[in-house]
């Protein structure tokens, strides 16, 4: 049987990248190690579909040596956490010891613009930077996946009630131009990569969607994708960073959104990218095709009569 391919954060949620990769993996037929941290239905929908299924935490260096022994390749990737930097070293620490042979990191792109004297005020841009770091000086075989914005992590959660409710997308963000990406597009290239890695070492791989516009253009896609009005309105920080705090996210991660919405504002999220076309033939979805994809979630459920 051939060594598994180890997919960290296997479980997530529908539309999370590791879940995305692992399926993928499996259709192709190849032997995946999926990484949980509990055992419930998502563990168990994971082991349906032929995955090994091994329980554990990243932070944990016994759950990390059950996970990676025996595996040559694997994927490292966890949500927004406090612990980012310790899970990751961690990791890569047992990723060493059993000499894997290729270490694909999902970071973020936001990471392209930060240095030893250049930096942003999210706490968990930090610490991708930081962890790029450390993963350099491991020396580990390592490809660097840096997607922008994940509309499923971004837009889709912060735009999904407002257009549902008043057919508005109201964000902090200015006329700033963003490129977000799919998380099935990002999947893609981190399934192409796992399934032959070798090429790939060494090297840094920047995922964007299809085009890079502002918000007042993507109201016109919501428009198109939905068949209905979507208007954009730009709305102060403060006012809605304290009702995603109301709404119940970490502080942590509130000031890592409430940053990513700084740099929108600025332009810093204006960039394009053709990583996705060129490693897997095919283009990235555009925005568009996202939210009717996703059309179910922007659209009210009719009250029963």
């Amino acid at each position: 049987m051939a060594n598994p391919i180890l997919i960290t954060g296997a479980a997530g949620h529908t539309g999370g990248v590791g879940r995305a990769v692992a399926e993928l993996l499996l259709k192709q037929g190849k032997t995946v190690r999926a990484m949980v941290r509990i055992e419930d239905q998502r563990a168990q929908a994971l082991r349906d579909l032929g995955a090994e299924v091994v329980i554990g935490d990243l932070l944990d260096l016994d759950s990390m040596h059950r996970a990676i022994a025996g595996c040559h390749t694997m994927y490292f990737g966890m949500s927004v956490s406090d612990t980012y930097l310790a899970a990751t070293v961690n990791a890569a620490a047992v990723a060493k010891h059993h000499d894997v042979k290729a270490f694909i990191n999902m970071s973020q792109m936001t990471v392209s613009q930060m240095s030893i004297t250049e930096t942003t005020s999210s706490p968990q841009q930090k610490l991708h930077w930081l962890a790029e770091q450390a993963l350099n000086w491991s020396r580990l075989p390592v490809v660097t996946v840096r997607p922008t914005a994940l509309f499923e992590g971004s837009f889709l959660i912060l735009t999904s009630d407002s257009v549902r409710e008043s057919n508005q997308i109201r964000l902090p963000f200015g006329d700033g131009k963003t490129s977000p990406v799919a998380v099935e597009d990002v999947a893609r290239v981190i399934a192409t990569l796992l399934a032959d890695p070798r090429p790939h070492i060494g090297k840094i791989y920047n995922l964007t969607g299809q085009q890079s516009e502002n918000m007042y253009f993507y109201a016109k896609e919501y428009s198109q994708a939905l068949g209905r009005t979507i208007t954009y309105e730009d709305i102060a920080l403060e006012p809605w960073r304290q009702a995603l705090l109301k709404h119940g996210m970490s502080v942590f991660l509130v000031d890592h959104i409430a940053t990513m919405a700084d740099l929108h504002r600025a332009g810093r999220y204006d960039r394009l990218s053709t990583d996705v076309l060129t490693l897997t033939g095919q283009a990235p979805l555009s925005v568009r095709e996202i939210v009717r994809k996703n059309a179910a979630t922007f659209t009210a459920v009719a009250k029963a009569v």
